[in-house]
């Protein structure tokens, strides 16, 4: 493995190590799904946004621990829903039965109402600036909500075949970029970057959201089961709109690297100090899984 797919092991690591510890383990049912869904593996790549950018200063562990693992309980609540047969009726996540298949819908609803506020009682734990914390909240709420995660969702199930790519582009936004953003911009917060830096990372983060959706849209298509994790085509199956769908798999690539790109530019003010940003942005859209 080259130095940088080390690194990303090694925050993968950590942050599970901190998931283990943080997660209830009474041995509850409700307490089984929330370790089983969050603590079954997954690419971490929220945590590792939110270790990357608040290595760009001075930060203190137990924040980068409590912060990572908070954008990741969200992320795997988000999964835990969208995974249901109301939404997008996967049985398979991570390589493994989808929460309402492993339990019952009941428990995988109630599984991921759980993770949520688990996610934001983490957050008040960091010892930090009270002004800080509340804006961490603040923004971390905000990509969860309607105007976030949700309202996403809630588009990507009314689209219909008349879409445009600027509307599949703010779903995308929304769905999957903004949990991204946030996760740079709350690791520049904890390391107290200049507003003007963490603007910087707000924009690259909506570059690289959009590049990682795209990618997954492509993986949908070409990765096995085996190597993705999920059924391989089932965006397909179900007659999902998505970028390879509405404008071709060769012009879905070239947009994804034209976005990692872009990304890397914006970038060179913070200069050496962000080269693993910029190596992130190659695996985002050079991931087969």
């Amino acid at each position: 493995m080259t130095d940088f797919e080390n690194l990303l092991k090694d925050y993968r690591d950590q942050v599970n190590k901190a998931l283990q510890e943080v997660l209830p383990s009474e041995g509850s049912l409700i307490t089984e799904a929330m370790r089983y869904s969050v603590l079954n593996g997954g690419k971490r790549l929220r945590p590792i946004l939110v270790y990357l950018s608040s290595n760009l200063s001075q930060c203190e562990q137990q924040a980068k621990d409590l912060s990572a693992c908070a954008v990741e309980l969200i992320h795997c609540y988000s999964l835990i829903h969208d995974d249901l047969p109301s939404m997008d009726n996967d049985d398979l996540r991570r390589g493994n039965p989808t929460c309402h298949l492993k339990f019952d819908e009941a428990t995988a609803i109630l599984a991921g109402d759980a993770l949520q506020p688990l996610a934001f009682e983490l957050i008040c734990r960091i010892d930090i600036k009270e002004k800080t914390k509340t804006l961490i909240l603040s923004k971390l709420a905000s990509a969860s909500g309607f105007s976030g995660m949700v309202g996403g969702q809630v588009k990507d199930i009314q689209m219909n075949d008349e879409v445009t790519v600027e509307e599949l582009d703010l779903m995308h936004f929304q769905k999957t970029g903004r949990l991204i953003q946030t996760s740079l911009e709350i690791g520049g917060l904890l390391s107290n970057l200049e507003e003007e830096n963490i603007n910087l990372l707000n924009l690259y983060g909506e570059k690289i959201g959009l590049a990682f959706q795209i990618q997954d849209d492509i993986i949908d298509i070409e990765s096995p089961t085996s190597v993705s994790g999920k059924n391989q085509g089932s965006d397909l199956n179900q007659n999902k709109i998505t970028y390879p769908t509405l404008v071709g798999i060769e012009e879905s690539k070239s947009k994804a690297n034209k976005l990692a790109e872009e990304a890397k530019e914006i970038l060179v003010p913070l200069s050496e100090k962000a080269d693993n940003l910029r190596l992130l942005a190659d695996y985002v859209v050079n991931r087969n899984y």
